[in-house]
């Protein structure tokens, strides 16, 4: 069977995340629902996500795999599935890939980036996307308390009870805050990450 890598970005905001739960919609279960359509619903297709996300957190460049039952032309493949998904979610780029590729596996690197908006008036047009502070924040003391998350630690108190990695020990890429007119970025990177480590 063919095996396919899709980029997706999301909006996440009434979603219950990456994957397919019985409380909510989720990306996992649209778009395993949107390759099954296109094949005609013939069998049901399993997507795989490099990893997953929580309720609420958005993607800008998530990637997935998942198996067709026979080849369909990779360029047709976003405009395809796009047409089987509501707004919220969108396929970007699909490729035809090896059938030992895995998302999840595969992935070199995962990135996060937070917005904290640092002003009195809250956003009206970023609402729900950005973290209101009403006051100016020390970012140099930000980035020097992040310095010392870097590297390999056991981040055990950043663990979800829930946590279903094998061993807290991570090693923590970046972590890094910016100044953005009015935004305070946080970026962090790592190979992978523990579930509500970020």
């Amino acid at each position: 069977m063919p095996r396919y890598r899709i980029t997706i970005e999301y909006d996440g905001t009434d979603l219950v995340g990456w994957q397919r739960q019985e409380n909510g919609a989720s990306v996992q279960e649209a778009l395993e629902n949107a390759a099954s359509a296109i094949i005609g619903n013939r069998q049901e297709v399993m997507v795989q996500g490099a990893g997953r996300t929580d309720a609420g957190v958005h993607a800008m460049g998530q990637v997935a795999h998942f198996d067709l039952p026979y080849e369909f032309a990779a360029s047709k493949l976003p405009q395809a599935l796009n047409a089987y998904l509501d707004s919220r979610i969108r396929v970007l780029h699909a490729e035809a890939v090896a059938d030992d590729f895995h998302a999840r596996f595969d992935a070199l690197t995962r990135s996060y980036r937070y917005r904290i908006l640092q002003r009195p008036a809250a956003a009206a047009l970023d609402r729900g996307r950005v973290w209101h502070i009403p006051q100016s924040l020390d970012v140099e003391a930000m980035n020097n308390a992040a310095s010392r998350l870097l590297g390999r630690h056991d981040f055990t108190s950043f663990r979800a009870v829930h946590c279903q990695a094998s061993s807290p020990i991570k090693t923590l890429d970046i972590l890094k805050f910016k100044v953005d007119g009015d935004e305070v970025i946080l970026h962090a990177q790592a190979r992978s990450f523990l579930h509500h480590q970020v």
